[in-house]
């Protein structure tokens, strides 16, 4: 059964969601078509170039994403309360970065929306909108992916599946769940070799300066400065490798050595997180995180019961 997208995001609020949009056409539009052998890997590039770019625009942490062949994933945090502290400028030039128009003067134009009171509110809560986020991602890319392939029709299924994240353990492994992704498919063994990931991006910016392993880990893209978890760049990069080794089935139980110090400090046993890992997609649907959060976010949604509880209350335990 669906469900209004209000009733999971309420308007204006704050909050952080795994969100995942498929195409509809799903054996080769992002990927390699079998039958001709043509390729379409560049439309990763696109995908991946249009998140950072949207992540300058709107109100948003950006803390996971993958790219792959038939889908994509996004970790995104809406951050309203940052977003209504910009000035009305600030408001005019993000939109009309978005939506620029090549038949108006920019200069008449910025002053015309400055000056209209009520359309800089609807602006405001727009660039803090889950929905016109995804939105904004998905739309120019069916577009030049129609334009490409000489057709029309929709790219992507008509409705992104959106799943609450509740608490900062829940944050971590969609983060985790997302990052793995590529070795969960069997694209690849190793984060080093993935790419158009968040991990690959990560990995990066250590091998251009060492000093990015020690640094909370932080957004990777959008509004940096105001939320980090509590592990470094490193220590969550060494985490995601342990779990992609552990939920592997050609490599189970083939770890050696102790588990990453960051598990201890989450309170986690190692089969106890990889479970959790796992659970993002398995166990949980509209919302993740603790019993408490999702009993409350149960009751905030006016059910008496959320998919998933069962399985944080198993969690909790051991």
């Amino acid at each position: 059964m669906t469900y209004a997208r209000k009733i999971l995001i309420p308007k204006g609020s704050p909050g952080t969601f795994h969100c995942v949009s498929r195409c509809v056409r799903r054996a080769f539009l992002c990927g390699e078509d079998r039958l001709t052998g043509r390729s379409f890997e560049h439309r990763r590039q696109w995908v991946e170039d249009r998140i950072h770019e949207l992540a300058g625009i709107f109100g948003v942490a950006i803390w996971g994403y993958a790219v792959m062949s038939n889908h994509l994933h996004v970790v995104v945090q809406i951050l309203p309360e940052e977003v209504s502290r910009w000035s009305n400028a600030e408001v005019v030039e993000r939109w009309m970065r978005l939506y620029p128009r090549q038949d108006q003067n920019p200069e008449m134009r910025a002053e015309v929306l400055a000056g209209n009171a009520e359309r800089i509110k609807v602006l405001r809560e727009r660039l803090s909108n889950l929905s016109w986020f995804m939105r904004c991602l998905v739309e120019p890319i069916a577009r030049a992916a129609n334009k490409e392939d000489i057709c029309k029709g929709r790219f992507w299924e008509g409705r992104f599946k959106a799943q609450s994240l509740l608490d900062d353990n829940a944050v971590l492994a969609a983060m985790a769940y997302v990052d793995l992704n590529p070795v969960r498919a069997k694209i690849c063994d190793t984060l080093e070799a993935s790419v158009h990931t968040s991990a690959r991006q990560r990995l990066t910016e250590i091998e251009q300066e060492s000093a990015a392993a020690d640094r909370p880990l932080a957004p990777i893209a959008g509004i940096r400065g105001l939320c980090v978890l509590r592990m470094t760049q490193a220590e969550y990069l060494s985490l995601v490798d342990y779990t992609g080794r552990q939920i592997r089935a050609d490599k189970r139980g083939a770890i050696e050595g102790p588990a990453p110090a960051a598990l201890a400090r989450l309170g986690y046993r190692p089969e106890t997180w990889t479970r959790q890992v796992l659970a993002v997609k398995s166990d949980f649907s509209r919302a993740m995180g603790a019993v408490e959060c999702l009993v409350e976010k149960a009751a905030e949604m006016g059910q008496c019961w959320l998919r998933g509880i069962a399985t944080a209350r198993w969690l909790a335990t051991r």
